[in-house]
């Protein structure tokens, strides 16, 4: 998968721009990713984390 294929499946994932930690997680897992990655995607796309479980964001 390209990274711009990467993009559009996060991108659809969030279409408000925001994603919850829980659905970022599995994002990540579905695109077969880290999650250190999908944040580093989600900082570039400027898409909001959400809900987050350790209450950082």
């Amino acid at each position: 998968m390209t990274q711009e294929d990467l993009k559009a499946k996060i991108k659809a994932a969030a279409p408000e721009g925001k994603i919850s930690c829980p659905q970022a997680f599995r994002v990540a897992e579905e695109l077969g990713i880290t999650r250190k990655a999908l944040g580093e995607l989600l900082n570039e796309l400027k898409i909001k984390i959400i809900q987050c479980q350790l209450g950082c964001f």
